[in-house]
């Protein structure tokens, strides 16, 4: 019989309870106990659905109250030991200040999870870091999933992943620190073996990447180490092919292998030619990371030949964790009736298993009506005349060379600028957005619900750009942005007013902590009807004599932050973004707008995982920004904005977007990031963020002083710019003055220190 299981589901809750619940902590609203309440009562929830969903084994561990990354450190007691905290004394509440900073230490880092929207908190390593298990952060939700009956498998992040993802703060080697982990690890699973533990999921997404040769050779040694310690272990690669790994996947001791068979599908014929035969295989059948509906007809045939081979050794789940999906298509009440049916959230994604697993083991007869349903949705989907527009595929076929190029190098461009912005040493801005107060979120509920008409929530929504415009002067911020109070997220305001998308209600994944997204889903080919944010600049620009930026996401940004569609390759889709992107912008240059910003948060995220991919992504990637960005005058500046990646791998591809000022995240690395701008020698102008805008601490004037003189150590001051690391929309205006203000009062120094040596 063919077994279905899954690697982890989506934490926040079907209507985000856990993030109230942390925000209500955090405000000292609730107490721990109550936070406590409402994610043992979502685990328990959870973990009820997948067992009635028929999973045979459901995943313990995957669910994190902020991060599964940094649970695993609290696991191994791997701490910072900056924080001063005693893996041993650690309590709920402790997690949360190595994630969100306390009044003497900033928080962790944190990055993106593979080329996922997910971020996790980056380990800190050092020559001197100790392991020291604390099976209870693992045990306590054990024994309450085994308490409802349900056949549980433990989830833990891999040894070498674990290393791997982290950073050693000292330059020492990571790989070093491997004998006293895997100790570690041998212990945790040795505990587990003994609490009657059948099989551990383990995962080793790294394996999939460009890894070096040392850290490969140690895979075999390591799980040798760990294999007779362990109950059977299922070790699970995801969202990358390991075809090229072959001998050591054969090779490993582990009871199972999981293959990501939607990402990397073309592995799957390789690895399993000579599959060992005492090996479990399980094959990531359903998408984990869209939300497009599963061809079961097409599944079933495909797997077919691999139920007869392997029998009971074959196992279904998704490709990867249920992390990156909504939770339950069945609440969306109000999303379009022809796309609805084209779509699988978590819970329907579990009954695809479900399907797969009975049709392989009883006959597709035993699922005909499902099978037609399904048949029906793919056929309708295909032949929607919404999906294509013609008028969108000339103009993509129409693109010219030179379409993407600015009319001047970039220090011909800069003069222009300055002649007409004449900005001061070291300018300073904001990356766009202000706080989004419970006014704010009440005027645009009250005018989605109806109960506010139209004028009533633009006349709102100009008083909080007037109120964001005061401060601003206030404070002395020499390029202003309007605050993006009519906002609801920078993908979805974008994406609402776009030709080809249709959204949720209740369609939330996690971002990070409580930080949350509803991505749009781009079904159909993509074009601008009107302006979408001209009207919002210009009044906000009427209000000043300073220069006011027009803030505009980005067409990688929206192809990464959205849910796309798989039926075309997604170069055409994101040049589909460009054009309409492209439209907006010379439409604002036009009302007078001449400082655009065109944020590209998640160029680097969209780099294919494997190096051998990247040269093509990265051409049609800047050919995009280029493209939205090259139709305006030289005077009018194009600023972009990305935050937590490591850049330094691609950093001629971030160059050849040729933005004439890009702001970066550096707060939280110390400007480590600055170091390879200075080595590649950047060409134009740059704003690494002085502070983090993720953490409520309010950083000190000489904090932001000594960031600036590094900066200034590697940047010329005639090309540097004084920011921070990204939005304030999730601050409240309290800590945001306080911030900016320190972040002015910094400059004005650092300014009367470099005129002086003029």
């Amino acid at each position: 019989m063919i077994k279905i299981h899954n690697l982890g589901f989506p934490r926040i809750g079907a209507q985000r309870e856990l993030k109230f619940a942390l925000e209500r902590y955090w405000r000292g609203e609730d107490s721990l106990d109550a936070l406590a309440h409402t994610a043992r009562s979502l685990r328990q929830r959870h973990w009820l659905a997948q067992k009635a969903a028929g999973l045979d084994w459901v995943p313990v561990g995957d669910f994190a109250s902020y991060d599964h990354v940094l649970n695993t450190l609290f696991l191994l007691g791997a701490l910072p030991t900056r924080f001063g905290i005693d893996p041993a004394r650690a309590t709920q509440a402790d997690p949360f200040i190595l994630a969100r900073g306390s009044a003497t230490q900033p928080a962790m880092e944190m990055t993106k999870w593979f080329d996922s929207n997910y971020h996790y908190l980056v380990p800190e390593f050092d020559r001197h870091t100790t392991f020291a298990v604390q099976p209870r952060w693992l045990l306590e939700p054990l024994a309450e999933a085994r308490a409802l009956g349900v056949a549980a498998k433990p989830v833990l992040l891999g040894p070498l992943s674990l290393l791997w993802l982290g950073k050693s703060k000292d330059g020492s080697d990571r790989l070093a620190l491997l004998p006293a982990l895997l100790d570690a690890y041998a212990s945790l699973l040795a505990t587990l073996k003994a609490e009657g533990v059948s099989w551990v999921q383990i995962d080793e997404p790294v394996l999939g990447l460009d890894l070096p040769a040392n850290w490969l050779a140690a895979y075999a040694p390591a799980y040798a180490r760990l294999s007779p310690l362990a109950p059977q272990l299922l070790l699970a690669t995801y969202f990358a092919s390991v075809a090229d790994r072959r001998a050591l996947i054969h090779a490993l001791p582990v009871a199972g292998v999981h293959l990501d068979a939607v990402r990397a599908p073309q592995q799957v014929v390789s690895l399993v030619a000579d599959w060992p035969a005492d090996r479990v295989l399980s094959l990531g059948v359903i998408d984990g990371r869209n939300i497009w509906r599963a061809d079961l007809n097409a599944l079933l045939a495909q797997l077919a030949p691999l139920a007869a081979q392997l029998g009971e050794r074959l196992w279904l789940a998704p490709s990867c964790s249920l992390l990156h999906v909504p939770v339950d298509l069945a609440q969306e009440s109000e999303l379009d009736p022809e796309v609805k049916p084209w779509l699988a959230f978590a819970v329907q994604k579990l009954n695809e298993l479900k399907l797969l697993a009975k049709g392989l083991n009883q006959g597709r007869e035993s699922i005909a009506n499902e099978l037609a349903a399904c048949r029906h949705a793919i056929d309708s989907r295909r032949h929607s005349p919404r999906v294509v527009n013609p008028l969108v595929r000339q103009r993509l076929a129409a693109i010219q060379r030179g379409d993407d190029q600015r009319h001047s190098a970039y220090p011909q461009r800069a003069q222009a600028q300055q002649a007409w912005l004449r900005l001061p040493l070291l300018p300073t801005t904001t990356i766009g957005s202000f706080p989004q107060t419970s006014d704010i979120r009440n005027a645009r509920a009250a005018w989605r619900a109806g109960q506010l008409d139209t004028d009533a929530y633009q006349h709102a929504m100009q008083a909080e750009i007037t109120l964001a415009v005061r401060k601003q002067e206030a404070l002395g911020l020499d390029v202003l942005v309007h605050g993006e109070a009519e906002r609801n997220d920078m993908v979805e305001y974008f994406g609402e007013q776009l030709d080809g998308f249709v959204f949720t209600r209740y369609g939330w994944v996690q971002s990070y902590g409580s930080r949350c997204v509803k991505p749009p889903i781009l079904f159909g080919d993509v074009s601008r009807p009107q302006p979408m944010t001209v009207a919002w600049s210009v009044y906000a620009q009427s209000l000043t004599d300073r220069p006011m930026k027009g803030m505009l996401t980005g067409p990688v940004t929206v192809l990464q932050w959205s849910f796309v569609r798989d039926d075309q390759p997604r170069a055409d889709t994101c040049r589909q973004l460009a054009l309409a992107i492209r439209d907006e912008v010379l439409d604002l240059e036009n009302a007078g707008i001449r400082v655009i910003q065109i944020d590209e948060p998640a160029f680097r995220e969209g780099l294919p995982l494997r190096h051998a991919d990247w040269a093509h992504y990265l051409d049609w990637a800047a050919h995009s920004f280029r493209l939205s960005a090259a139709g305006v005058d030289d005077a009018t500046q194009i600023h972009t904005h990305m935050c937590y990646s490591e850049f330094h791998d691609i950093l001629p591809a971030i160059a050849a977007m040729d933005a004439d000022v890009i702001t970066i995240e550096t707060s939280r690395s110390d400007m480590e990031l600055l170091d390879a701008f200075a080595e590649f020698d950047y060409p134009n102008a740059i704003g690494p963020g002085v502070y983090d805008i993720h953490s409520p601490r309010i950083p000190s004037v000489n904090e932001m002083t000594l960031l600036l003189h590094k900066a200034l150590a590697v940047i010329p001051a005639q090309r540097l710019w004084v920011n921070p690391d990204c939005g304030l929309k999730t601050r409240n205006w309290a800590e945001t003055e306080a911030a900016l203000e320190n972040m002015l009062t910094a400059t004005r120094q650092v300014r009367a220190g470099l005129t002086e040596t003029v």
